[in-house]
């Protein structure tokens, strides 16, 4: 009687059978992996070969091989061994030098580096340098823009501001106002192209210019609703209309707290005399150069996207129907913008920048 190769008896300490039943059942770990995990709990419970290599419809060889690397090298011998590749063609000196290239100088005849602009300074291919450039995050066709403020009363604006986002008065309404001016009525030369499967929306690059409209926005922090009024200017007389009607919307027995930009139209004297006479109403200047802390500025984003950009009006009255259509649509849907950071996260975050720009000067 024939008598084969004795198996390599497998048994497992509480511990190895533990983490070989965490990778028996992992979803993340390659297939290959798994399968090697079930291989040795099988046999540690007593499974022929033969069977373990029906259920993993593997060769037996294969299941012998990893059964003996197991009782060679536990855990770690179920692992895949690192094979020999190609060597790498540039070392980490060279691509050292690319990167720092890229980061600390420009090229003669242009403002910023590109993957063919490098390949052909350094000799490395386009898609070696196209490589390097995601591993290591380098985007130098993209920038970024700021403006850092000058108030010389920074600090305690964004504190109030960021106060009346954060912790709003009792009995009081937030409302952030401010104008979009010179919104104009845009009608395009030609009819638009509409969608299809495909191929994209095409509306011609010209237009005939209908003239202006002035929107006047306040938004309640609180709901996320606009009060808003289209004016032919944005002068203080425009802006006093505005507050007037802002007095009318807003219940009498509420505090109002407007938070507004530095623009001359929103300190005119008049203004100042009629927030004399109107005792509720209370203003906030945001800093200068520091229009991102308005919430309204990204309603007017909103609008300009969903509404204005891409339309086509043959007169003013049209435009602004369309925006105040816009308005009743976003009022019954509203819904507020929910402000996060803080006064001090915001000087955190201004102090690094202004960080990277002392690093940068000479």
């Amino acid at each position: 009687m024939a008598v084969g190769r004795p198996k390599a008896e497998v048994v497992l300490s509480a511990e190895e059978h533990a983490q070989l039943a965490a990778l028996a059942v992992s979803r993340s770990l390659p297939h290959a992996m798994v399968a090697r995990a079930q291989l040795v709990l099988w046999a540690a419970q007593g499974e022929s070969s033969t069977v373990i290599a029906e259920r993993l419809g593997w060769s037996m060889p294969t299941v012998g091989k990893w059964r003996q690397r197991f009782v060679e090298q536990r855990v770690a011998g179920l692992h895949d061994e690192l094979r020999p590749g190609r060597p790498r063609t540039y070392g980490d000196e060279q691509v050292a030098q690319l990167i720092n290239r890229v980061l600390r100088s420009k090229p003669d005849n242009a403002t910023h580096w590109s993957v063919r602009s490098v390949a052909e300074s350094t000799g490395v291919s386009k898609s070696t340098v196209a490589r390097y450039f995601a591993l290591f995050g380098l985007q130098p066709h993209r920038s970024k823009s700021f403006k850092l403020s000058t108030d010389p009363f920074f600090v305690e604006k964004v504190r109030d501001v960021v106060g009346l986002y954060l912790n709003p008065p009792d009995k009081a309404l937030v409302l952030c106002v401010d104008e979009k001016s010179q919104v104009q009525a845009l009608e395009r030369t030609q009819p638009v192209l509409p969608m299809g499967l495909g191929y994209v929306e095409g509306v011609t690059h010209d237009y005939y210019r209908h003239g202006t409209t002035t929107l006047f926005a306040a938004l309640n922090v609180l709901d996320g609703s606009v009060i808003s009024q289209c004016r032919p200017r944005h002068r203080h007389q425009e802006f006093l209309g505005f507050l007037n009607h802002l007095d009318h919307q807003v219940p009498a027995e509420l505090a109002v707290h407007l938070i507004a930009d530095n623009y001359a139209t929103h300190k005119h004297p008049k203004v100042k005399a009629w927030l004399a006479r109107h005792r509720r109403f209370h203003i906030h200047y945001t800093p200068t150069y520091a229009s991102w802390l308005n919430q309204v500025e990204r309603w007017f984003a909103l609008i300009t996207q969903q509404a204005i950009r891409r339309d086509s009006f043959r007169s003013v009255r049209e435009l602004v129907a369309k925006i105040d259509r816009y308005v009743t649509h976003y009022n019954e849907h509203k819904r507020p913008f929910v402000w996060t950071a803080t006064a001090d996260s915001i000087f955190e975050k201004l102090q690094r920048i202004c960080k990277v720009i002392n690093g940068t000067q000479h």
